[in-house]
């Protein structure tokens, strides 16, 4: 190993996340035949095959996953490291790996570039994906920090609240029911329901309620994402039940149905794995998000209130 370079180890480290010497070529603007011979010098300062071939696709060996392992470790520390430095010449820089659930899109790009101005030497790696991407993703500490509506039960974490993220009934403007009150939740079972895809958050607390409810509707599609379900709500193919943020840009061709039980009350929360050390960036930013929440939260209450005057 005394022969092996940072360079090669950079090499390894990526082909592995991706499972694909192509992808690892991609990323490192490297070609194919450079990460091949990388590799195969790796290889012999090691001694032992880090990779295998099954039909088209490769696999870590056991040397090959330890040695993945300890290049996360390596990584790792020379980021603190160079974060470490940075701080003390009075500096933010290095890299903030931020993994967000689908509807946190809607508001964590107003919260990011006001940070990213703030500190522009900080570059900001963002994921998007459902609640199970996202256990994946934390299974594996491939992030710093994770932003999601439901923390997991099955996994040692940290976890801070800081932004409420009520999950409401949204219909067509012209629904019959978008001028009642205090709509029964049983007369939601009348009604034509889109669902999110299994395995997300919101589908889960949604169905946890109609559950306790005794409450059956009629799921006429499924979705995978909130834009799609919103067009096909606006088309008149049903309602559904979203996060509240979904909406906060003029969405004139939807309602909010005032239906018993709803909202149903959840929050937004920052979380990273228990025994993680978070850099100096992901600290930085978990301060400044708890701050930036708050002003969020008071103008997303006023534009509320202010289009609710409007409108009566």
């Amino acid at each position: 190993m005394n022969q092996a370079t940072l360079h090669q180890l950079k090499v390894f480290e990526a082909a592995a996340r991706h499972s694909s010497f192509t992808r690892a070529a991609e990323e490192l603007f490297l070609t194919q035949p450079t990460v091949s011979m990388q590799i195969k010098q790796l290889t012999k300062s090691v001694g032992l095959p880090l990779f295998e071939q099954v039909g088209k696709r490769l696999y870590l060996t056991e040397a090959g996953r330890e040695l993945f392992a300890t290049c996360r470790q390596i990584f790792d520390t020379i980021a603190q490291l160079e974060m470490k430095v940075a701080d003390l010449k009075g500096l933010k820089q290095g890299q903030l790996r931020l993994a967000v659930i689908t509807t946190a899109k809607y508001f964590i790009p107003r919260l990011l570039g006001p940070f990213c101005q703030l500190y522009p030497g900080i570059d900001i790696a963002l994921q998007v994906t459902n609640h199970q991407g996202i256990l994946e993703r934390m299974s594996s500490n491939m992030d710093d920090l994770y932003i999601m509506s439901q923390v997991p039960e099955h996994l040692d974490v940290n976890y801070q609240p800081f932004l409420e993220n009520p999950l409401v009934v949204i219909a067509p403007a012209n629904h019959p029911l978008a001028m009642e009150k205090n709509i029964s939740i049983e007369r939601l079972a009348d009604e034509p329901f889109i669902m999110r895809e299994p395995g997300s958050g919101t589908r889960r607390s949604v169905q946890e309620l109609f559950d306790h409810q005794k409450v059956m509707v009629k799921v006429k599609l499924e979705l995978g994402s909130n834009e799609a379900i919103k067009q096909a709500i606006a088309g008149g193919l049903g309602i559904s039940v979203l996060s509240r943020h979904t909406l906060v840009t003029d969405n004139k061709d939807l309602a909010i149905l005032d239906v018993k039980y709803f909202p149903i009350q959840r929050n937004w929360y920052m979380v990273y794995l228990a025994g993680k050390q978070l850099s100096i960036v992901a600290r930085t930013y978990f301060e400044y998000l708890l701050d930036a929440a708050k002003q969020f939260a008071d103008q997303t209450l006023s534009s509320s209130l202010f289009q609710a005057d409007k409108n009566s």
